[in-house]
């Protein structure tokens, strides 16, 4: 099974449309595919629909902003139902005061004489509802400022960087109860990218799998090879599912294209075992 749990299209920071992206995974290979657009579903429809006809099989997906300890977190919902009303009202909540984020982004890179970066970033938007610091970095590297979007995270809009604005997203708490009560798995997406101590790591994991989470990303795009066997021993040690994705936003700028990752190790259970 080529799984590919997590990806990302123009509805929210991606580059290609839910059904381009449906072919993209099918080109590469991906046997079991999940559309997960950052806080937001509507993609839901015409990728499943694109991925059925091609014949892969298809997960309903979506990934959400969480603020844990002062620092954002994804967690991924799978297997949910996008229509649910608790699931809906709670994305709206949190996608809403990015536009307010954006704007004050744009200032502090103003002041760092960048000018125009609102209206630059702007024009990499298909939903302003969603503009991110994705968009923001795409404006930065055509205009020469950073080599490559992971370049401008490095320097202008990684968190403690002179452009980075935080923001109050929703809590762990809500975000998994959002996918349970839309009978979705929640999973804590490329936990290799928090920066917490070995201890918050620890309470971390601990609550999540308290409030009822099931599965952390082990094999994803943004993990190196070290960090494969470092979060498939995490996921050893506290009971989880292990789940893998590509983190694909568009060709070209992550470290792995879809259906291209290495398999999970033998020994965890796969998330995906639920739908085969």
């Amino acid at each position: 099974m080529n799984a590919d749990l997590h990806c990302h299209s123009t509805v929210s920071d991606g580059q290609l449309a839910p059904r381009e992206v449906a072919r993209r995974a099918h080109a590469g290979g991906v046997t079991l595919w999940a559309l997960t657009d950052h806080d937001e579903v509507a993609g839901q429809a015409q990728a499943r629909s694109e991925a059925q006809a091609l014949g892969m099989r298809y997960v309903n997906g979506v990934e959400i902003s969480v603020t844990w300890a002062s620092r954002t977190v994804h967690i991924v919902g799978l297997g949910i139902d996008p229509s649910n009303p608790a699931l809906v009202a709670g994305l709206f909540s949190t996608r809403d005061g990015r536009a307010a984020r954006a704007r004050a982004m744009s200032d502090a890179l103003a002041e760092l004489g960048i000018e125009g970066a609102y209206e630059g970033a702007l024009a990499f938007v298909s939903n302003p509802d969603l503009i991110s610091r994705t968009h923001f970095a795409r404006f930065l590297v055509e205009k020469g400022f950073a080599a490559s979007t992971a370049d401008v995270f490095e320097r202008y809009l990684g968190e403690g960087k002179p452009g980075f604005v935080p923001h109050r997203w929703a809590s762990l708490e809500h975000a998994v109860a959002w996918i349970r009560e839309a009978g979705g798995v929640a999973v804590v997406a490329h936990p290799g990218r928090y920066k917490y101590t070995p201890l918050e790591f620890d309470t971390l994991f601990g609550q999540f799998l308290d409030l009822g989470g099931k599965a952390i990303e082990v094999v994803t795009g943004s993990h190196t090879p070290d960090q494969f066997r470092e979060y498939a021993e995490v996921a050893r040690r506290f009971g989880f599912e292990a789940s893998r994705g590509s983190d694909f936003h568009a060709p070209g700028e992550g470290r792995t294209e879809l259906g291209k990752l290495p398999p999970l190790p033998s020994d965890l259970t796969p998330v995906w075992e639920r739908w085969l």
